[in-house]
């Protein structure tokens, strides 16, 4: 038996927006994958400052990957988040979010007026 979730109209658009930011981000951590490798410090093959560039993308890869990590799980929240018909209002004072702000960021947890408090 399979379950189908029924999602009022106005949600079905944050669903695509949020699935296709997965689907982006999937992609971008096949693509960062190589760059994450463990550099090589065969000095017979690549030079020091090579060797000290190679680490420095390394690590950017790397912190690029965690930041992806960050967004992947903020967005699996708001898909919970929209199953659970709780999506689009804010934490902290209950109030809906305002559409642009949700477009811009599904994953947004709190209105811009709460923001300015």
């Amino acid at each position: 038996m399979q379950l189908i979730l029924v999602m009022e109209p106005k949600f079905t658009k944050y669903k695509k927006l949020i699935d296709l930011q997965l689907e982006e981000l999937t992609a971008d951590n096949e693509l960062g994958q190589s760059a994450q490798k463990t550099v090589e410090l065969d000095q017979q093959s690549v030079g020091r400052l090579s060797r000290m560039d190679a680490l420095q993308s390394q690590a950017m890869a790397q912190a690029q990957q965690r930041r992806r990590d960050v967004l992947k799980r903020s967005l699996q929240a708001a898909l919970q988040r929209l199953l659970e018909e709780e999506f689009g209002y804010c934490l902290e004072c209950g109030d809906e979010i305002a559409e642009a702000r949700l477009l811009a960021n599904p994953a947004v947890l709190i209105c811009m007026a709460c923001i300015k408090d």
